[in-house]
């Protein structure tokens, strides 16, 4: 065709754009179709037995290209065969004639182009000496880049060789070996045959060079490494290669290693921690790169490096509005926000006081873990959380030591690492909960980590150099401090944190919970409505814990009860108030607590503590004829017992004053009990209870249903001071009580106590027995007293235990 082509006239045929690909006429070859225009040209010139033309795009990352994004020159095809794999067409062509472009059309479904045919071979400019001098040029240079190249096929090598004339050897090199597609470009653009020879002779020698250098590094590496150490090989092929690039002799090694040595200086270390790091970079600097030795030295460095030496957070000096965010995220926990705002306000007047040691020790659930994170925020610290729960290795604080195989940097040093300053605040979450084996002690591990006189100088087993610990803010939580040794202990300020009680339940739930969860459920404020009785029936009837976790799953599950009804019933808001949630909570999962609903001989309300807060605990006394046997029912431990023994030698000595008989110790039985037996119970604080109980049961006088009391006793007749005032009296608010007795030394503690308890129950401070007595006994005048053992006759002995 190239012959015979009338080289003025303009032809319009399909054309389709090519990405990396230059087809040369007379070859034939396979390539993939993709994008729908070209495939629709391609079709075309099949079904019509029509021409297609073919042109490379300059830059392969352009979809719609336009005249000015292909290269002018290109090849027209005739379409041999179309596969289709997949989403993508493969189509076998064979080039027919170069042609130019004139202009490129875009059409709805594809491209058309205006061409004007070329000669393929047109003259040549060189004359035909220069025409041989070249030829052979091209074959010799081939058959030296045959030598580099051991995989070209022997049949393509004899028919290279083998070519007759400039044009078939030409073709024979051009369509087969490996070319990058700028040079395809190239030749096809080149005039006459003599041109293509030169400029593939250039091409060739190009190559020869390059593969030529390749051998000769590859060569160098062999020389080097041995046949196993296929890492080591790549990296000296990168390092002969960048020499090669770089046009030098500089080792990337040495580079390397000054890099490590300029770090080190600008650390600012005392002086033998300097010199033990570069003593490391010398030690580094004689080891082969890639070896086992350089790998762990280089680690070694990497990690010291990377730790915040003579970094530092600055602390935040306005402490109101340190007190303003510990507020905002935590409601309550007043003792940890003094001690927080304590300890601000000291910085601000000495800066230079180094970190603490606090203890926060509380049940599950009442934010020890959270309020640390808040305390970082209100101090502008960094915050970083250490989990010691189940740790039982001394390693894993003080790290191993660099020479075992995959050792690392203790817990402690490794968070200061992530930390990113010297002076954060560091969660050492769950202390009480390490434990010890044959491996060592990590307890003992974390007597130096919590010591402000030595942890200035923290040595872990892996860095090897002394590391200041004294500006980290240390806190950690306990559940209990019963499995915390001694020493580890008298390092750190303990603060308890007491279960929540009701009311602060309520704010919780009110300021935090509710946003949280509507938030996390994907519902507005105007969506869910929960009235204040319904959030106080959840706290009461729902859930009993110290902590507010299992609240907080209560309200999820509203939450997502809401959203079910939203979605389902196309309802705006759902409301929860306390009629409806049964309906989506089923019934009550707790009780109330047993209380007396009126006065009664021999029942009194007691007052207990509880890991998960305050109970009414009411106790009942039954006289019986017997012989002075006393019986003790409900799971009661031994200091309970002791107490009862203690009140019954108590109301020998006041019997004459409440009508008693004086010997109803060797007459009569007592039966004393505490209701809910399968719930152990211990502690001194129900004395004052008992001796109420016997008193009343043996005197037949009444006590007062709306009076709860506690208090320990002596046998002298004192009532001393007891603990846990605050939870106990946010019980008897709770059940109603109006009336609460408690020790007269627990007076001071009244500031514990809710302003809501205060406000709604009497509190009579008690000294002795008689205060007690003369509070809780109903005083009735002229009322004939019934001891309690008339009552048991044969009516009323076939009875169970009586519930009030």
């Amino acid at each position: 065709m190239s012959d015979n082509i009338n080289t003025k006239q303009i032809v319009i045929m399909d054309f389709v754009p090519t990405r990396d690909l230059v087809v040369f006429p007379n070859m034939t070859l396979y390539f993939d179709v993709g994008r729908s225009f070209s495939v629709k040209s391609i079709k075309n010139a099949m079904e019509n037995d029509t021409l297609v033309f073919l042109a490379a795009q300059k830059d392969v990352n352009v979809e719609r290209p336009e005249k000015k994004d292909c290269y002018s020159i290109g090849t027209v095809v005739r379409v041999k065969q179309i596969v289709r794999t997949g989403s993508v067409y493969r189509a076998l062509v064979e080039g027919i004639n170069k042609a130019k472009i004139v202009d490129i059309y875009e059409q709805r479904s594809n491209y058309k182009a205006e061409i004007r045919m070329m000669h393929n071979y047109p003259r040549e400019k060189l004359d035909k000496t220069e025409v041989i001098a070249v030829f052979r040029e091209v074959v010799k240079a081939f058959e030296e880049y045959a030598k580099l190249l051991p995989r070209m096929p022997q049949e393509l090598y004899a028919q290279i060789l083998g070519a007759k004339t400039p044009i078939e050897l030409f073709e024979s090199i051009a369509f087969n070996i490996s070319l990058s597609f700028t040079d395809r470009q190239a030749l096809l653009e080149a005039a006459s045959v003599g041109e293509k020879l030169a400029m593939l002779l250039t091409i060739l020698s190009r190559e020869i060079n390059v593969l030529t250098l390749e051998q000769q590094i590859h060569d160098q590496v062999r020389t080097q490494i041995e046949d196993n150490q296929r890492e080591y090989y790549i990296r000296e092929q990168i390092k002969a290669l960048q020499r090669e690039l770089d046009g030098e002799d500089a080792d990337g090694e040495e580079n390397e290693i000054s890099k490590y040595s300029d770090r080190i200086k600008k650390l600012g270390l005392d002086e033998k921690s300097e010199e033990k790091l570069l003593g490391e970079v010398k030690r580094l600097s004689h080891m082969p790169m890639g070896s086992q030795e350089a790998v762990v030295v280089t680690n070694y460095l990497d990690t010291v490096l990377s730790l915040p030496w003579n970094s530092f957070t600055k602390d935040r000096t306005d402490v109101k509005k340190a007190a303003k965010i510990l507020d905002n995220d935590h409601y309550g926990l007043k003792k940890v926000k003094e001690r927080i705002l304590e300890n601000l306000s000291v910085r601000a007047l000495a800066p230079d006081v180094k970190g603490q040691i606090l203890c926060l020790v509380g049940p599950p659930g009442v934010g020890k873990t959270s309020v640390a994170k808040s305390i970082a925020s209100a101090l502008g610290r960094n915050f970083v959380r250490v989990s010691l729960g189940g740790v039982k290795d001394e390693s894993d604080i003080r790290g191993h030591r660099k020479t075992y195989v995959g050792s690392m940097p203790g817990r402690i040093i490794n968070a200061m690492k992530l930390a990113g300053s010297m002076n954060p605040v560091m969660l050492l979450d769950e202390i009480d909960k390490m434990s010890n084996d044959f491996r060592g002690d990590p307890s003992s591990a974390m007597l130096e980590v919590l010591d402000s006189e030595q942890n200035n100088a923290f040595r872990d087993h892996y860095i090897e150099i002394p590391f200041d610990l004294s500006e980290v803010l240390f806190i950690t939580t306990a559940n209990t401090l019963d499995t915390v040794q001694a020493p580890l202990l008298d390092r750190m300020e303990v603060i308890e944190l007491s279960s929540y009680t009701r009311e602060e339940k309520y704010n919780i739930a009110k300021r935090h919970l509710l946003k949280k969860q509507l938030e996390k459920n994907g519902l507005k404020n105007s969506m869910f409505k929960i009235s204040n009785d319904a959030l106080y029936k959840l706290i009461d009837g729902y859930t009993r814990e110290a902590g507010v976790r299992n609240l907080e799953r209560t309200i999820g599950k509203l939450c997502r009860k809401a959203a079910r009804e939203i979605v389902e019933n196309d309802v705006k808001s759902v409301s929860f108030t306390v009629s409806n949630l049964q309906k989506y909570l089923g019934h009550e999962k707790f009780l109330p607590d047993i209380v007396s609903q009126e006065d009664s001989v021999g029942c009194v309300n007691g007052l207990a503590w509880t890991s998960v807060g305050g109970v009414i605990m009411p106790l009942e006394v039954l006289v019986l004829d017997g012989k002075g046997k006393i019986e003790l029912t409900g799971s009661l431990g031994d200091v309970m017992k002791e107490s009862a023994r203690i009140a019954v030698s108590y109301c020998r000595s006041i019997a004459d004053k409440y009508g008693i008989n004086s010997d109803f110790y060797e007459k009569k039985d007592l039966h004393i009990h505490a209701p809910e037996g399968a719930v152990p119970k211990d502690g001194p604080s129900a004395g004052v209870t008992m001796i109420t109980a016997i008193v009343s049961a043996l005197s037949g006088i009444k006590v007062r249903s709306d009076v709860a009391m506690t208090g320990e006793i002596t046998l002298t007749g004192k009532v001393l001071a007891i603990g846990g005032l605050r939870e106990k009296t946010m019980a008897a608010y709770k059940a109603g009580v109006k009336t609460c007795i408690v020790p007269f030394a627990n007076k001071g503690d009244m500031d514990e106590v809710e302003d809501i308890v205060k406000m709604n129950v009497e509190f009579i401070y008690a000294k002795t027995i008689s205060d007690v007595l003369d509070a809780a006994l109903v005083k009735e005048k002229g009322a004939r007293k019934m001891p309690l053992e008339l009552m048991a006759n044969k009516k009323t002995r076939g009875r169970k235990k009586i519930m009030v």
